[in-house]
């Protein structure tokens, strides 16, 4: 564990988590870039960043400790690779008022954080924030989702481009074009992991993660618990640029990962084929 010297109060306005495993070095270090611009216009002093490493055998982090250089943090590392969830689930207990997972492909314009904030204050009722996003060739990016068919989930993720221009709009209203755009939109049913604002309380009464998903599918369900009891927000002056990527371009670990993700999703919640 390599920690910050911050004499910050016991109770942070915003905690920051940030998994990485095997990091590419430049992805990183834009993410941490943009971060350190956001937090200097949000205007918040009592702020800690933890950077959870799940790369086995980690070490050498100079290049991060520099990055990292002013800045509120702690590196976490040693728990091996125990997923995506388990890692953020590591820091539940010491998140703030707000909480933000943030995936380390992830840019932030310099007002993100201040907007965000600016609408969790002003809508007490939101407990999760998603926010507009962009690929890096400046194309949109659609982070929420409807509930999702088996037959959507290998369409979008695995089917070729030939395949899914014939199911064009299918996908289009499964990744809610039609509806998400540049107003805020109430309750979409499924948002992406990459960029969660929580608010704490509500991270914490979630207890987190589902720690069973070693990767994929924890995004949806934690949506979905959310929603439960907290409402959540799509608001588009909060905007991102993801680099992201789908599974089947990642290989077959990756795709095993979803496959059994899937399976755990589809046993908790309904199953829905087409």
């Amino acid at each position: 564990m390599v920690e910050s010297a911050y004499p910050g109060a016991e109770t942070y306005e915003l905690t920051i988590a940030i998994v990485i495993f095997k990091p590419d070095q430049e992805t990183v270090l834009k993410t941490i870039q943009s971060l350190r611009h956001a937090l200097q216009l949000s205007g918040l002093t009592q702020v800690k960043i933890f950077v959870i490493d799940n790369t086995p055998a980690a070490s050498g982090y100079d290049w991060l400790l520099e990055a990292m250089e002013g800045l509120p943090f702690e590196i976490m590392s040693g728990q091996g690779n125990v997923g995506f969830g388990r890692a953020n689930n590591i820091v539940t207990d010491a998140v703030g008022k707000y909480h933000l997972v943030l995936n380390p492909d992830v840019e932030m314009e310099p007002e993100a954080l201040a907007n965000a904030i600016a609408f969790m204050t002003d809508h007490k009722n939101c407990g999760l924030l998603t926010p507009k996003a962009f690929n890096p060739d400046g194309t949109r990016q659609y982070l929420c989702k409807n509930y999702p068919a088996v037959f959507d989930l290998l369409l979008r993720g695995f089917a070729p481009r030939a395949i899914k221009r014939l199911f064009a709009k299918r996908l289009n209203r499964y990744e809610m074009r039609d509806q998400i755009g540049d107003v805020v939109f109430w309750s979409p049913p499924i948002v992406s992991g990459c960029f969660m604002f929580f608010r704490g309380d509500v991270f914490k009464k979630l207890g987190g993660f589902d720690a069973r998903y070693l990767l994929y599918f924890e995004d949806f369900d934690i949506s979905l618990r959310t929603a439960k009891f907290a409402e959540i927000a799509y608001v588009p002056t909060v905007r991102i640029v993801h680099e992201g990527g789908n599974a089947a371009r990642k290989g077959w670990w990756h795709i095993r990962q979803f496959a059994r993700s899937a399976l755990i999703f589809f046993s908790t919640h309904p199953l829905k084929l087409i």
